[in-house]
């Protein structure tokens, strides 16, 4: 998994653009430029992350959505309600955040979109740069072929080597090593321990690189990622989906515009929470 420069990102950032850039890995909702969320199907989402650490309950999160999604604000709406601390969501939404942009920032082979004017129901929390997006992004590639620099165990099945057994591990790596069935892939075991993505893969490979898991028949080194062509974006916004706020909304922080960059503190913050496994 390689993170590739998007050069209709950039466009849309200099355009000061609102709206989702669809790829094929996954979704990037940008507000005046800046990303505010990311989907992708590759990375738990943010109800994953805080329901399954104890944070919040299913049921609450269920309620959120009914009750502030229409409106584009459940983040709000888990703050103002008491449910969740302001800076936890914001930390835990950050990670998200990364977590799925990575997938989406990896080389595309279909068409890239850009649907104007979509607002994510979940809302503005912490915008980002796009810039800081992409080379976080980029950071992560090179740490993750630092680790074990075979790509392809990143989506294939995870296989155990039998002569694993009765090598002593942790807690942690026994966990994600007991889903090791053969049919399970990374993203599907990040799911169901509720753990972000990246941090998945990055155990995944550093087993792999012990001999505890094995690599694909045939991996060869990634390359060098490159620029990838994308198609331009349409001309005319597009519809908004059901799923989405009819217009955009006031920003989680009460301030009068966001941020124009993190502060070091926060991403400081954000890095040793992400790489601590949350």
């Amino acid at each position: 998994m390689r993170a590739a420069v998007s050069p209709m990102l950039v466009r849309l950032a200099d355009e000061r653009a609102t709206g989702v850039l669809v790829r094929d890995h996954g979704a990037l909702y940008l507000a005046d430029g800046q990303v505010v969320h990311a989907e992708s199907p590759d990375a738990p989402g943010l109800d994953v992350l805080l329901t399954a650490r104890g944070r919040l309950e299913p049921g609450s999160w269920a309620d959120a959505v009914a009750r502030a999604g229409s409106r584009g604000e459940v983040a709000r709406f888990l703050v103002d309600s008491g449910q969740v601390a302001g800076g936890e969501l914001e930390i835990c939404h950050l990670g998200a955040l990364f977590d799925a942009a990575f997938f989406a920032l990896a080389p595309a082979s279909g068409p890239t979109r850009f649907r104007y004017g979509v607002v994510h129901w979940i809302g503005r929390v912490r915008p980002v740069p796009t810039q800081v997006v992409e080379r976080e992004a980029q950071r992560r590639s090179r740490l993750l072929d630092a680790v074990w620099p075979y790509p392809a165990v990143d989506t294939a099945p995870l296989v155990r080597c039998p002569r694993t057994a009765g090598r002593a591990v942790g807690p942690r790596r026994q966990s994600l090593l007991d889903l090791a069935d053969g049919v399970r892939t990374p993203a599907v075991v990040a799911r169901e321990l509720g753990r972000p993505a990246f941090n998945t893969l990055i155990e995944v490979r550093r087993l792999a690189a012990e001999g505890l898991i094995a690599t694909p028949v045939g991996s060869s080194a990634p390359s060098e990622p490159a620029a990838v062509p994308e198609t331009a974006a349409p001309s005319e916004p597009a519809a908004l989906p059901e799923t989405t706020a009819p217009r955009e909304r006031a920003a989680f922080r009460d301030t009068a515009e966001p941020p124009s960059v993190l502060d070091s503190a926060l991403l400081r913050r954000l890095r040793d929470a992400l790489e601590a496994n949350l």
